[in-house]
């Protein structure tokens, strides 16, 4: 399919005119407004991209192995991440004094 090949996508008369206000008041065209909401939702696929990744960065960044199912069964994830940046940077300054 060529990149600027359209296609029609049939919506209510309501849903077309509120994106159409939408798209006027960002000064786009309603097809520009529809391909910035369309790329901006993620696939299931995607989400599972990110999440990996974002749990590698947290991995990197503590120095911490965790697994994805304590990942999984932490409760608050940030809240546990504070805790455990709290505990080692306790840790490091008991050990420069």
């Amino acid at each position: 399919m060529a990149e600027n090949a359209h296609t029609t996508i049939q919506v209510s008369r309501q849903a077309r005119d509120h994106l159409a206000q939408v798209a006027k008041e960002r000064g786009v065209t309603l097809g520009q407004l529809v391909e910035q909401l369309a790329s901006e939702q993620l696939t299931a696929d995607q989400i599972a991209q990110q999440l990996a990744a974002d749990r590698q960065v947290v991995r990197d960044k503590i120095g911490l192995d965790i697994s994805d199912e304590e990942f999984d069964k932490a409760p608050d994830v940030l809240a546990n991440i504070y805790r455990i940046a709290a505990e080692k940077i306790s840790l490091a300054r008991g050990a420069a004094a």
